[in-house]
């Protein structure tokens, strides 16, 4: 990837971390998934730690992080995890350094009452609003009727209770971490609200700008008419102004690079590239499930299929949002989205 440079380009190994930039740590925990890590950055913040995020809550994840407190973090105090945004795989064990180790949380509002809700909204079956919203997309009917059959993903599965209290972060907010001064700057598209910090020489990005992959741009039962595309690629233009040259970048996954201003320049051509192919695709009616080729550009496995799918109704929603697709229900409730 032209005019990116990675200063390490391998990542920590379980249960160690790496110095990446002066009194800023690089963690990785597993994710059981494709995507198959999330960086935590561990700040030394005074006598003890600020962490970004937290990785998903399961025995074995807690096993990690204390063997991690004993080790590596030198058994000093972790007094605030600062949540990028509130999808599992950074939320996930943020309630538990709360509760079990006397942590504060500070986030967006959104995040934080997104993450709140969803740990407390437990389904035992699929909600029909969910179904439709499948059905609306064209999911492919063997895909669909194995997932009907299936316990639904609940957050509480993966996400630790989380306690009340957090310390609201907002645009344009100021943070100092140890000898840091941070910026807050909003994201968008990605998750709502997303946090990203910025200080001279370092920038902590989340999932909002990462090096070797676009974040997942997924519309939800939740908000089926969302834009998040339109969303992510007015943050990507936004936070363009603030990039300058030698800040290295922490991303929510993969490697940290420098290179920001170039990054945000190839997601903002790369989506836009998607769209014209998505047009040119959209000659002939298609439901969203017919509409990967363009945009993936490469074959969906079973393990992909849910996220390619709510990315590509991301997608069509933003054609459609800005006049240049239309759209008419099948017999069957599946959209046909057709190029204006």
């Amino acid at each position: 990837m032209s005019q990116l440079r990675f200063p390490h380009e391998t990542p920590p190994i379980a249960g160690e971390m790496i110095e990446i930039a002066k009194g800023i740590h690089w963690i990785r925990l597993p994710l059981p998934m494709a995507l198959d890590h999330v960086n935590i950055y561990a700040l030394e913040d005074g006598d003890g730690w600020t962490v970004i995020d937290s990785g998903i809550n399961s025995r074995k994840g807690r096993a990690m992080w204390q063997a991690l407190m004993v080790g590596p973090l030198m058994g000093r105090p972790i007094h605030r995890v600062i949540l990028t945004h509130h999808h599992p795989d950074h939320v996930g064990m943020a309630g538990w350094l709360q509760s079990a180790h006397g942590a504060e949380l500070w986030s967006s509002r959104t995040a934080w009452l997104f993450a709140r809700m969803l740990t407390l909204d437990v389904q035992t079956v699929w909600p029909e609003e969910t179904l439709a919203f499948y059905r609306s997309a064209g999911m492919d009917a063997e895909f669909y009727e194995k997932r009907k059959a299936e316990r639904p993903f609940n957050f509480a599965d993966v996400v630790a209770p989380m306690p009340l209290g957090f310390k609201r972060l907002d645009e344009g907010d100021n943070v100092q971490i140890g000898a840091r001064a941070f910026t807050v700057r909003l994201g968008q598209g990605h998750a709502p609200d997303h946090i990203t910090l910025w200080a001279d020489d370092v920038v902590i990005a989340g999932d909002q700008v990462i090096a070797n992959i676009s974040s997942n741009l997924g519309v939800y039962a939740t908000e089926p008419e969302a834009d998040p595309v339109g969303a992510w690629l007015q943050s990507c233009e936004r936070l363009k102004q603030f990039a300058r040259p030698g800040q290295l970048v922490l991303p929510g996954h993969k490697l940290p690079f420098f290179g920001l201003a170039t990054r945000l320049t190839q997601l903002i051509d790369n989506h836009h590239s998607a769209l014209e192919r998505l047009k040119a695709h959209l000659l002939q009616p298609r439901t969203a499930a017919e509409c990967f080729q363009p945009l993936f550009r490469r074959n969906i496995g079973a393990g992909e299929y849910g996220l390619a799918l709510v990315e590509a109704v991301g997608h069509l929603n933003h054609l459609h949002q800005t006049g240049e697709a239309k759209r008419w229900r099948r017999a069957d409730g599946a959209f046909l989205w057709h190029r204006v």
